[in-house]
Order: C-alpha cells, then structure tokens, then sequence
C-alpha cells in the first residue's frame, strides 16, 4: 500500500551546514554523501536550502567564486512541510512553489526531508490496480481544477 502521510516516505538523514560556511564546503557535502542539496542553518535554526540547481544558476553559470558565502545564494524563505501532512498536499505544494526538496519541519524542528525523487519512488510501489485507481483519483482531482 502507498503511504499517504509525509512522515512515511521523509528521509531522517538531513545534511546541514551553517550559513557562515562556503559553496566549497557544501559542494564537498553534497559530493560526500551523494545528495543534491544541503540545507542552510544559523543558531541550529534551518533557514534556507542550497540546491544543486542553485550552484549551476548562481555560482557556476556567473562564474561566482567557490569561496562565496552560502548565505549568499541560498534559497530562502525555506519552503517547509509537517510530518502530518498528506502526501497530496506535498504534491501540490511542491508543483505550486516549483520545488523538488522539501523539508519535515515538526514543532520548529528540522527532522527530514522529501524529495521528488521519494514521491516517484513510492507512487512505484503500488501494483498495477493500485497505480490505475491512485492515477484515476489524480486525473479526476485535476479536471476539478
């Protein structure tokens, strides 16, 4: 059965790095544990996300230096979501906002993240008449729109 809730599907593992730090240093980060985005902290506080996106639009394509602060260019305010959320809402809040990493934030506190990539791996899970009644929702919730 596909888990319907934020907190099924969230990964617990988030990779932070304080504001003060480098695109060098998170570079290295994301390298290291083969992830596309770091988010950005300050007093233990999560206040914004740097995306691989964000190093070829902001840094590399203007030629930016790796030394420029991740303060600089982080993505901010940082779109967030609660564990209980549905994952129907995270959907649509992802395609409304155009953003494919979302982090779990619950009772202020940053406790994982979702991407994109999670969603299509769980709607994958389903057998064949599961996927065909969870598509049929989907299209009728859409021609609502």
């Amino acid at each position: 059965m596909v888990e319907s809730f934020v907190r099924n599907v969230m990964k617990f593992n988030v990779v932070s790095i304080n504001s003060s730090s480098t695109v060098s240093d998170a570079a290295k980060m994301m390298k290291d544990a083969s992830i596309g985005c770091v988010i950005i902290t300050e007093n233990n506080t999560a206040v914004g996300i740097l995306t691989e996106r964000d190093l070829v639009r902001k840094i590399i394509a203007l030629q930016k230096p790796l030394s420029t602060s991740v303060k600089d260019i982080m993505s901010t305010p940082l779109v967030m979501i609660d564990p209980d959320e549905s994952l129907w809402e995270l959907a649509e809040m992802m395609k409304q906002k155009q953003i494919h990493k979302v982090p779990v934030v619950e009772n202020g506190k940053l406790v994982g993240i979702v991407t994109a990539t999670d969603l299509t791996r769980i709607c994958s899970l389903g057998s064949g008449s599961e996927m065909s009644r969870i598509c049929t929702e989907i299209i009728a919730r859409m021609q609502k729109i």
